[in-house]
């Protein structure tokens, strides 16, 4: 966690939740959920906008406003007016406007994410050959068999060069004994019949290999000068030093492992950036209470067991002379016996007579119209019909027990 946050995608987002990238790190496979990166701007006419400025790894931007058009011709997202891409060389900016009328410009954001592409599941699989076997890795093994493959580059990487500069000297030897000896290697070859002569001649007189013989062959009078023979002993004298390193340290595992360790520091400098992708703290999941706005909703029950929702804001205050609002449709033989004011986000608990105790979110309860009965209760909280309503109880949140905490 200190010094690997997790994965960092090139189109940035935010990764929500850390769970999926615990378990790919421990286990070699997990799921990682990435969400679009959107605020929201207030207008001077107080109007809310949503601007995405960067979305998920490997979704593509056209599809995702065909979803969102898609969801507002379908009337499943309600708030939505207007729908623009403002994206030009400087970067993504899609422009999702709200009505005048939406309440939570987070909650349709949302249902954005639950709906579209804004959010994605990215699935991790740590999976690499092993003896040319494929397996599933956890980081510490991954990093592992990763160094181990470095350490591998770099042991045959310094065989090959130093045999390399190990073929370089010998050559190197060879002209630096014909520009020691020029005259007499320019008597033998003037004298001999062919080039097959002249080598031979050079390996029997220089005691010289085959490929020396032919490097002086081939050697251009330009080697001859002073400067050029400067030139030839500057090189003598680096392949020295070259063969020398090399075979030091293919002798050392310590100094493998810091030329490893420089190599990727220099990769880091030259190729790292900034962290694009955000980790957020929290689950993956969406809720139905997330996608749903909080609001303050009056709940009846009536006599013989009928529920449900309305909006506070559906009254008005009656002020002398008025007539008021009808809150409930009944029958003659029937009246609200119970009224509670309680948020969409709240619980009900509901005791009835035979002991029992049921509890359910206010979002559940039917809403209904001013006219309307709603539901029985009975048909909401699926008990027996002979079991009798004896109490309602709203309250704000339960713990991981559901024991009773804060009563509304």
């Amino acid at each position: 966690r200190k010094h690997i946050k997790g994965p960092d995608f090139p189109t940035g987002g935010y990764i929500y939740g850390t769970d999926g990238i615990r378990e790919a790190y421990e286990t070699g496979r997990g799921k990682v959920i990435m969400r679009a990166r959107a605020s929201t701007e207030i207008k001077d006419n107080g109007r809310e906008r949503i601007v995405i400025t960067e979305i998920p790894y490997q979704v593509n931007k056209t599809r995702v406003i065909e979803q969102i058009a898609d969801l507002v011709r379908n009337k499943k997202i309600t708030d939505i007016s207007d729908l623009r891409d403002e994206s030009d060389r400087d970067g993504m900016r899609v422009v999702i406007e709200l009505k005048s009328t939406a309440q939570n410009a987070e909650v349709v954001l949302n249902q954005l994410y639950n709906h579209t592409q804004l959010q994605q599941t990215f699935g991790i699989i740590n999976l690499a050959l092993v003896d040319n076997v494929p397996k599933e890795m956890p980081l510490k093994e991954m990093l592992e068999r990763f160094l181990e493959h470095r350490h591998e580059v770099v042991v045959r990487r310094s065989n090959f060069e130093l045999k390399q500069a190990e073929e370089r000297l010998h050559i190197v030897e060879g002209l630096r004994i014909a520009v020691d000896n020029i005259d007499e290697v320019v008597a033998l070859i003037r004298k001999s019949g062919d080039t097959d002569a002249a080598r031979a001649g050079l390996m029997e007189r220089f005691d010289l290999s085959e490929r020396q013989a032919q490097a002086i062959l081939d050697m251009r009078l330009a080697r001859l000068t002073g400067l050029e023979r400067d030139k030839l002993e500057e090189e003598y004298r680096a392949l020295l030093k070259t063969i020398a390193g090399l075979q030091e340290l293919l002798a050392s595992r310590r100094l493998r492992m810091e030329k490893i360790k420089e190599e990727l520091r220099d990769i880091a400098e030259k190729y790292g950036d900034a962290r694009r992708t955000e980790i957020q703290a929290g689950g993956a999941d969406i809720s139905m209470e997330d996608l749903i706005a909080e609001e303050d909703m009056v709940v009846t029950i009536s006599h013989t067991g009928y529920i449900k929702r309305i909006a506070a804001s559906t009254y008005r205050r009656q002020r002398r002379g008025g007539r008021g609002v009808t809150g409930m449709g009944t029958k003659e033989d029937d009246w609200i016996e119970r009224l509670y004011v309680a948020s969409t986000h709240d619980y009900l608990l509901v005791l009835t007579e035979q002991g029992k105790c049921h509890w359910l979110k206010v979002y559940d309860i039917p809403q209904g119209g001013r006219a309307s009965r709603g539901r029985p209760i009975v048909n909401v909280l699926e008990t027996d019909a002979n079991d009798q309503v004896a109490d309602v109880l709203p309250v704000r949140e339960f713990d991981d027990q559901h024991y009773l905490i804060t009563a509304t």
